[in-house]
């Protein structure tokens, strides 16, 4: 059976990237998520996935203009599903205080020279803080991000996210030193399984949400899925 990620949390369950969401995922049984990082105006590890306010807050504005102060006032419900009470955008920090995951995926997205360094040296400076070098993959579709990783911190596990055909990503995840490739599932033919899997990578694959494609992947022999229904992909795969 593959591992299962909670995708943003339990995404299909409650707000996404909120600490209701990964609660969720861990209430049931899921020890592994995936999440999305962006920077505050004070170089604080926001958990969000877009670079503006506006889809999951209803708030105009960029995150990386608010302090993390701020961002940690507004509500990310608006994007769904409903939700009873409000779920503010949390600090990467808060998530590592309150949820044991086993394992977390941490994706940055694409960012400039500079930005990549800065969002490198915090993830690295934080999971030295909580003592979890050996439980993080940063992941990455930005090269400046990936190079960053390679240069700044060394220690920790690094993950290309591969969502276009565009490119070979065995090649791309090779020159960046990754052990995990992370692809869109539709991506995932038995062939680049199979040489992605010579070459040593874990194929973590995205997003899993149908019981007859949680199966198919876990026939085909992906070392892990990444659900936005985690108790689902649970019960789908679990008696197997």
């Amino acid at each position: 059976m593959p591992l299962i990620y909670g995708h943003r949390g339990a995404r299909g369950e409650t707000p996404e990237n909120t600490l209701a969401s990964f609660q969720r995922c861990l209430e049931q049984g899921v020890t592994r998520c995936e999440l999305d990082l962006h920077l505050s105006a004070d170089d604080q590890l926001m958990v969000i996935h877009d670079p503006t306010l506006k889809r999951t807050t209803g708030q105009r504005g960029k995150v990386a203009r608010y302090s993390a102060a701020e961002l940690e006032q507004l509500d990310a419900r608006a994007a769904g599903p409903a939700w009873p009470q409000p779920c503010p955008i949390p600090r990467l920090r808060t998530l590592f205080a309150h949820c044991p995951f086993e394992h977390w995926q941490l994706e940055v997205k694409s960012a400039s020279r500079v930005r990549a360094e800065r969002m490198v040296k915090a993830i690295a400076a934080l999971t030295g803080e909580f003592g979890l070098e050996d439980k993080v993959t940063v992941t990455s579709s930005s090269r400046s991000v990936l190079r960053a990783l390679q240069e700044l911190a060394p220690q920790l596990a690094r993950g290309l996210v591969a969502e276009y055909a565009w490119l070979d990503p065995l090649k791309v995840a090779q020159r960046y030193e990754c052990s995990m490739l992370v692809l869109n599932w539709t991506l995932c033919s038995p062939e680049r399984l199979r040489r992605a899997q010579q070459l040593g990578l874990h194929v973590s694959v995205w997003t899993v949400n149908e019981p007859v494609l949680m199966r198919r992947l876990a026939d085909l022999g992906v070392d892990s899925l990444i659900t936005d229904f985690p108790g689902l992909a649970i019960a789908t795969l679990g008696n197997r």
